[in-house]
């Protein structure tokens, strides 16, 4: 079965989830697209993520989904929300579902968890996920370390069930790219941070508009929490203590509270402005809508001018 008939939405896209940016906003502006908007439940207590909810259904009647960090203490409480909202897609992250599933399954939730290695994707699929969103380490944010050319058809190879591909997605190229490996649809996350129904401080925006090809850099992958974000005055900084190995108590002191710095504050020089490697390939504003429609016109296009000389 197709994504897109599985979700019951138009175009093969989801929206990432980008912690405390992913709103109700920004994910029923992509639902009403078409896509799969998607909100992001790290961070919030279980009556935030329920009033999330309730005002993405009165923005949209479309289907939407609720991200799950499941490492977080109060896991339980929001499955307990989503499930009494009636949310019937789940994607999930840095952890497994495992414990859950039952309820899930009992309730018609598809749960399709973001893996970025093929081990994980195998134990997703035994677990009975739905389909899973193959990330690799070109995305902003929280990452894994293969990229996304090597990871997307070892997992499609190893899973019998729909892959999206993510990480790199920047145009209809990188969309036509995915379709090639093997992947069913795309996630978005970089992207769509440049869209008006993001709810993001314009600096925010413009720091994406503004970073090139190379501006953006990993941390924390000496603790075995890489996170990719546009290099600035705190990350530097981030960096020198890294590489003088300073006690992780000195790391995390600047690095606490970075991430509200930049969504809510507009500090992008001493927040954290998570993004990935497609900064460089985002120029402008636009809605979410036009986002989505040129993304999969200019992938067509290229689909059906597509000629291979030997």
């Amino acid at each position: 079965m197709s994504i897109c008939k599985l979700l019951g939405i138009d175009y093969p896209i989801f929206q990432g989830a980008m912690a405390r940016i992913a709103t109700a906003d920004l994910a029923a502006a992509v639902s009403n697209a078409g896509g799969l908007g998607i909100i992001a439940s790290g961070g919030m207590t279980a009556d935030q993520l329920r009033e999330e909810i309730r005002k993405c259904k009165a923005m949209t009647d479309k289907t939407f989904a609720v991200n799950l960090m499941l490492m977080m203490e109060n896991c339980g409480e929001l499955v307990d929300v989503l499930i009494e909202e009636g949310v019937k897609v789940v994607t999930t992250g840095a952890g497994t579902p495992k414990r859950f599933m039952p309820a899930f399954k009992e309730n018609n939730v598809k749960v399709i968890p973001v893996v970025p290695s093929v081990k994980l994707a195998m134990k997703m699929e035994e677990l009975g996920a739905d389909a899973v969103v193959a990330e690799g380490t070109e995305a902003g944010g929280h990452v894994g370390e293969t990229t996304t050319m090597c990871l997307v058809p070892q997992v499609v190879s190893a899973v019998n069930i729909p892959v999206i591909g993510a990480g790199g997605v920047g145009d209809g190229r990188s969309v036509a790219a995915m379709y090639a490996l093997g992947a069913q649809g795309v996630q978005v996350g970089t992207l769509f941070l440049s869209a008006e129904e993001c709810p993001v401080p314009l600096s925010f925006k413009q720091a994406v508009l503004e970073a090139n090809d190379t501006a953006t850099v990993v941390t924390g992958r000496r603790n075995g929490a890489p996170v990719r974000s546009i290099k600035n005055k705190m990350l530097t900084k981030f960096i020198e203590l890294e590489e003088r190995n300073a006690p992780r108590e000195e790391i995390e002191a600047i690095a606490l509270g970075s991430l509200s710095k930049a969504v809510y504050e507009g500090d992008v020089e001493n927040g954290s402005v998570m993004a990935g490697q497609i900064t460089g390939m985002v120029k402008e504003i636009r809605p979410a809508k036009q986002i989505i429609e040129s993304l999969f016109s200019s992938a067509e296009e290229l689909v059906s001018n597509l000629k291979v000389s030997y």
